[in-house]
């Protein structure tokens, strides 16, 4: 059975070992879109390292945690694009920093930063769309998970998913933000229904449109052996969950695991981006699963959450935005520097992003103006050459005074 988690403790005491994470993950622009908006990333905090090498695709869990993030941008044009960007390097940014002060964090000092981290992340976005009119309404989903000690805890908003597959079982760890989700919990629908429906990409929450969001937060315990997976719904909106299951328990090279579950959701049709992080739980920190273990969706308690928590305020060129209290649809990973005494800072490439973006405005642009330098020269090579005929049919009239004329 698991052990109730108390606010403030350390984490969870291990039963005199390691745990270890072996993690991949992958995405894909699917088979109806041009463009991916979606966007990852998978970090080891305590040393620094946000990339896919294999000293991170199995590495132990440290003092200051293990990171996995899965964005699914939405808005149009480029904007989707940069919105994920902008969430992946803001809230691996946040947590960093919130974390280099510590060198053992608290369970509600590590939930408190990925929470705070991801409320930041869409200030972030919503004062760049205001900065940049272009982009305006552009934002993404997020599902952030932390792993500390034996537990995962989980920052929701949107519908990409966490599930957690334990003994071939896969079971959902976070709550949809969506419509469907509502009408389900009122009972409206059944799950089977809204799985169907017209209006299930309808969400309701996500990081940039509005200045204040709802961070769904919560923890769940791991066991040996188990594997957590993130995705975005180009995933878990073609491909069902015993599916998911099926395919991490059957192959134990994650490598191979995501490009299967991409697959399969590409041979139900790829609408959408796909994107999806596996990670496998193992070593002596964890204990094997008992058969009352929990899983499921778990809300955690803050201490902060009895309080007011602090405005987060950024500063813009027309002045000063807040954007609230806390709490209230091309890169598969993001490389960060080696650990130092000085706290982790990454370089943003949003401007090349931004630039990319102008440069398709400007190429549609330049298309339209030949699009209408093409249909003016066309009517005018259609008057000439009725001009042309009319001149030709003239002098043939004026001799034939038995010709028609109409007036």
């Amino acid at each position: 059975m698991s052990v109730p988690l108390t606010a403030g403790s350390q984490p969870s005491p291990s039963p005199g070992g390691d745990v270890v994470v072996h993690v991949f993950g992958r995405t894909d622009v699917g088979r109806m879109r041009e463009h991916n908006e979606d966007a990852f990333v998978v970090a080891d905090l305590t040393r620094g390292n946000a990339t896919l090498q294999p000293e991170v695709r199995s590495h132990v869990i440290g003092d200051r945690g293990t990171l996995f993030m899965v964005a699914d941008g939405m808005g149009g044009a480029a904007a989707g694009e940069i919105a994920s960007a902008m969430a992946i390097e803001g809230v691996l940014r946040e947590v960093t920093d919130a974390l280099a002060a510590a060198e053992s964090p608290t369970e509600d000092a590590f939930a408190t930063a990925i929470k705070r981290a991801t409320a930041t992340a869409n200030a972030e976005i919503h004062a760049f769309a205001l900065e940049h009119p272009e982009f305006r309404g552009m934002g993404t989903t997020a599902t952030v998970a932390g792993v500390l000690g034996d537990t995962v805890y989980l920052a929701q908003v949107g519908d990409s998913r966490a599930y957690l597959v334990r003994g071939s079982v896969a079971a959902q760890i976070t709550k949809d933000q969506s419509l469907m989700q509502k009408l389900v919990e009122a009972g409206e629908l059944t799950q089977e229904e809204a799985e169907q429906s017209e209006r299930r990409n309808i969400i309701l929450q996500a990081l940039g449109p509005e200045p204040n969001i709802k961070v769904d937060l919560t923890s769940q315990q791991l066991r040996r052996d188990d594997v957590l997976v993130l995705c975005s719904d180009g995933l878990s909106g073609q491909v069902r969950t015993d599916d998911i299951a099926r395919v991490v328990t059957e192959e134990k090279d994650l490598m191979a695991a995501c490009k299967r579950l991409i697959d399969l959701a590409n041979d139900a049709g790829g609408p959408d981006n796909i994107t999806v992080i596996a990670a496998r739980f193992d070593g002596d920190g964890l204990i094997p699963p008992g058969a009352t273990d929990p899983v499921g969706h778990r809300v955690f308690p803050l201490q902060a959450d009895s309080g007011q928590t602090p405005a987060i305020e950024l500063r813009l060129s027309g002045g000063t935005l807040t954007t609230g209290s806390i709490p209230m649809q091309r890169r598969p990973t993001l490389e960060i520097p080696p650990p130092a005494s000085e706290p982790i800072v990454l370089r943003s490439s949003l401007p090349s992003d931004l630039s990319l973006a102008r440069r398709r405005s400007r190429g549609t642009l330049i298309a339209l103006l030949l699009l209408l330098l093409f249909l003016t020269l066309a009517t005018w090579w259609v008057y000439r050459s009725a001009e042309r005929i009319v001149e030709q049919r003239r002098p043939v009239e004026a001799t034939n005074p038995d010709s028609q004329r109409f007036p």
